[in-house]
C-alpha cells in the first residue's frame, strides 16, 4: 500500500513539473515574440545604430546603463538588447530544466540546439552593430524567426497532448490516415512559404528605404509594373518631388515577389482549413480544426496589416505589427506541422500504438484490396 501511494505521488510530481515546464516553455516563446517585435521597432525607426558599441552601451555595462539616458532611438535599441539578454537567460534555464526532468533525448537535443541558436543570434546581432552590414541584419531577422519556431516546437513537445497523441489515434481508418498525410504536406508547404515570406520582408525592411511600390492592390498604377528605363525615370521623378528615395527594378520586383508569396500563403492556409474541416468526423480533428481557424483569422489580420503598411509607407507601428503577426502565423504553422508529424510518426510505428489500432487499419486495407 505504501509503495502504491509513493508511486502515485511520484507520478503526480512529474505531472506537476511537466505542467510548469510547459508553461515556462510557452513563456519563453512569448518573450521571443516580444523580442521580434522590439527588433521590428528598431528597424522601423532606423534605431539599429543609435548605440554604436557592443556589447557595451556607450561604454557602460549594458545592464548598468543609466535609465535617464534611455531617450529617443537609444531607448528602442537598448531595450532590444535587454530583452534579447532575457530571452537568452530564459532559453538556458529552459534547457537545464528539460535536461533535469525529461528523459526524451530528442527533446534534450532540441534544448541544446536552442541554446546554441540564441548564442549565435546574440553574436550576429553584435556583428550587425560593429560591421555595419545590412546583410547581417537580414540574417539576424531570419534567424530570430527560426529560433521562435524552435522554441514553439519545444513548447508543443512538452504538452501532455503530445505524449498522449499516439494513444488517442485508436480507431482511425486508412482513409482518414491518407487525408491526414495530405494535410501534413499542405501544412509543411505553407509553413515553409511563411518563412520565405518573412525572409523577403526582412530583405525589404533592412534596405532602410521607402517602399518601392506605394499603391495596393495595383503596383505603380498597373497590375504588372513596368520596370523599363523610361518608366523608372518617370517613377523616380515623381518620388523625388515627394521627397522619397529612388528605386530600381530589383526593389520593385522584390516587393512584387512578396505580394505573390502572400497570395500563395493565403491559398495554402485556406486549403488547409478546408481539408481539416473534411476530417471533422474524426475525434482527432478538434485540435487541428482550432489551429486552422486561428490560422485563417491571423491570415486576414496579416493581409490587412500588409496593405496598411503599403498605404502608410511603412509607418513604424503598423510595419512592426505586420512583422509580429507574421511571426505568430509562423508559430501556428510550426505547431500544426509538429502535430501532423507526430500523427504520421504514430502511423508509421505500430509499436507506439495500442493493439486496437492495427485492426481497423488492416480491415480497411483488406476491404480496399477486395
Amino acid at each position: 500500500m505504501e509503495i502504491a501511494i509513493s508511486n502515485n505521488a511520484a507520478v503526480a510530481d512529474r505531472r506537476y513539473s511537466s505542467k510548469w515546464l510547459n508553461r515556462f516553455a510557452w513563456f519563453t516563446a512569448f518573450a521571443t515574440l516580444l523580442l521580434i517585435c522590439s527588433g521590428g521597432m528598431v528597424t522601423s525607426r532606423n534605431a539599429g545604430l543609435a548605440v554604436p558599441d557592443w556589447p557595451t552601451t556607450f561604454g557602460y555595462n549594458m545592464f548598468l546603463f543609466p535609465a535617464s539616458k534611455w531617450i529617443g532611438a537609444i531607448f528602442f535599441e537598448h531595450t532590444h538588447r535587454l530583452i534579447a539578454s532575457s530571452v537568452g537567460l530564459l532559453t538556458i534555464v529552459l534547457a537545464i530544466w528539460i535536461w533535469r526532468v525529461e528523459d526524451r533525448q530528442s527533446l534534450r537535443n532540441l534544448a541544446l540546439v536552442a541554446v546554441a541558436a540564441v548564442v549565435l543570434q546574440g553574436i550576429v546581432g553584435g556583428l550587425r552593430v560593429t560591421m555595419l552590414k545590412d546583410e547581417i541584419g537580414i540574417f539576424h531577422a531570419c534567424l530570430a524567426q527560426a529560433f521562435l519556431g524552435l522554441i514553439v516546437f519545444t513548447a508543443v513537445m512538452t504538452t501532455n497532448f503530445w505524449r498522449a497523441l499516439p494513444v488517442n489515434l485508436t480507431g482511425l481508418t486508412g482513409q482518414v490516415f491518407k487525408r491526414l498525410g495530405r494535410v501534413r504536406r499542405l501544412a509543411v508547404a505553407t509553413t515553409v512559404a511563411i518563412y520565405l515570406q518573412l525572409a523577403l520582408g526582412a530583405t525589404m525592411r533592412h534596405q532602410h528605404r521607402d517602399l518601392a511600390i506605394l499603391d495596393f492592390p495595383t503596383a505603380n498604377g498597373a497590375w504588372i509594373p513596368d520596370t523599363s528605363a523610361a518608366a523608372l525615370a518617370k517613377v523616380n521623378a515623381w518620388r523625388d518631388m515627394h521627397a522619397l528615395s529612388e528605386v530600381n527594378a530589383g526593389q520593385i520586383w522584390l516587393q512584387i515577389a512578396h505580394r505573390f508569396v502572400a497570395l500563395l500563403i493565403a491559398i495554402g492556409v485556406i486549403a488547409f482549413f478546408v481539408c481539416v474541416r473534411r476530417l471533422r468526423h474524426s475525434s482527432r480533428a478538434p485540435i487541428l480544426s482550432g489551429l486552422s481557424i486561428l490560422w485563417v483569422i491571423f491570415l486576414c489580420v496579416q493581409l490587412i496589416l500588409g496593405a496598411w503598411t503599403i498605404w502608410s509607407n511603412k509607418a513604424a507601428d503598423i510595419a512592426t505589427a505586420h512583422v509580429a503577426i507574421g511571426a505568430v502565423m509562423l508559430s501556428l504553422g510550426v505547431s500544426i506541422w509538429a502535430i501532423c508529424g507526430r500523427i504520421s510518426q504514430a502511423m508509421e510505428r505500430d509499436d507506439t500504438l495500442p493493439s486496437a489500432f492495427s485492426a481497423p487499419r488492416q480491415a480497411d486495407q483488406t476491404k480496399q484490396l477486395a
